[in-house]
């Protein structure tokens, strides 16, 4: 069918496994398995063995979890970055750097197509196809739910025993997980109906905020530019320090969040996140840039998150528009230089102290007590000329 070799993202699972012995027969050419570490926390020396067993011809795998962390997770957090109110991205921000590194993989081992397991209902196949055009637009394609008539797992496990697949031996759950250093994510099954309470045994980052410690645990983060380099006095490298703030906040049941969100398909989908590192982060960057941000300044910046949220979660991450948000948004860091002091507790994350070297704000203009060096007499003339034209509005409807 034209292709010569190609590159798979494979995770191992079942839906991989199926699509790298699918590949074989039905495109009759070379497919090398490539496997990202972001730290999904599986052996990924059993995903390699599993990849050549079930006929890869090659196999990559890249440990990336200083880069998705520098790269793009400390971008994204500058952004403060959330979708819908409520989202992370936590999936959506890995998707971009996947489809990256596949893309170098298909260069150094010249390829000349790329494939993934994402479904034809979901998110993630936007992210994926979007970057490889965005980097490689010679590439082809291949998106093997939007091309087989396998229609599901009975399906897929059907098609494994035929051609001697090794089906992955593990529990069945009755919903999907997908992890990285961020987060992680729980949709399908049993969380499809949202009036259902999620399983008390469904988490695996996150104590239940009830099973948490009764005494809080203070933290202290000190950020730089407006990204984060230290907890508790002690630099870190980005995942490091995602890695420590994540146990932090799994042990006071930080990060949990249960919502209907809206796909870029067009679908609602229900999905269940644990993000307990992220959480403290969102909350710590957002108190250092109260300090130190410009009034404008940070107004202009807020009304463009939301949009910027939108473009990661729909897969533009290598977009001009979102690169040229995030140029916007880095020139507005310089000064988000300072150190946050947290209290976490019981699912709870706290701002209770903040300062930074260039901060702002001045008690002697902002205390309420006399002598201050602000003349409340100048509010007068402010107030008056703000008020004309609502004063003058009035006059002509007769108020």
């Amino acid at each position: 069918m034209g292709v010569s070799k190609i590159i798979l993202a494979y995770s191992g699972g079942l839906d991989t496994s199926v699509i790298l012995k699918w590949l074989k027969e039905t495109y009759r050419c070379a497919v090398v398995a490539f496997c990202a570490d972001i730290g999904q926390g599986e052996e990924l020396s059993e995903v390699a063995e599993k990849a050549r067993a079930t006929g890869a011809d090659e196999v990559y795998v890249l440990d990336l979890k200083e880069e998705f962390v520098r790269e793009f997770v400390f971008p994204m957090l500058r952004a403060n970055a959330v979708y819908e109110g409520s989202y992370l991205l936590g999936t959506s921000i890995a998707r971009p750097l996947i489809a990256k590194a596949q893309v170098e993989v298909a260069r150094e081992s010249r390829a000349d197509a790329v494939a993934h397991g994402a479904t034809g209902k979901g998110n993630d196949q936007v992210r994926f196809e979007l970057t490889y055009t965005a980097l490689a637009p010679d590439l082809t394609i291949i998106a093997p739910w939007r091309e087989w008539d396998l229609a599901g797992r009975e399906d897929l496990v059907a098609y494994a025993e035929r051609h001697g697949v090794p089906v992955p031996v593990t529990k069945a759950r009755p919903y999907s997980m997908d992890r990285n250093l961020l987060h992680l994510s729980f949709e399908g099954g049993i969380l499809e109906d949202p009036w259902a309470e999620p399983p008390t045994d469904m988490f695996v980052l996150t104590k239940a905020p009830e099973a948490a410690p009764d005494m809080p645990r203070y933290v202290q983060i000190n950020f730089e530019g407006g990204d984060p380099v230290a907890v508790d006095g002690e630099r870190l490298s980005p995942a490091a320090l995602l890695a420590r703030l994540n146990e932090l906040g799994g042990e006071h049941g930080i990060g949990r969040v249960d919502l209907v969100e809206n796909r870029y398909v067009g679908l609602k989908s229900r999905g269940v996140y644990e993000t307990p590192g992220g959480t403290i982060l969102h909350a710590a960057h957002r108190a250092v840039e109260s300090l130190t941000l410009d009034r404008e300044v940070m107004h202009l910046k807020e009304s463009l998150t939301p949009r910027y949220a939108e473009l990661v979660y729909y897969g533009y991450w290598f977009a001009p528009e979102r690169e040229a948000l995030q140029h916007l948004i880095d020139d507005t860091q310089k000064p988000v230089t300072g150190t946050v002091r947290l209290k976490l507790y019981k699912g709870n994350v706290t701002v209770v102290g903040r300062k930074a070297p260039k901060s702002l704000y001045r008690p002697d203009l902002a205390t309420f007590e006399a002598g201050g060096a602000y003349r409340q007499a100048d509010a007068t003339g402010f107030i008056r000329l703000n008020a004309l034209r609502l004063k003058i509005r009035a006059q002509l409807e007769g108020k």
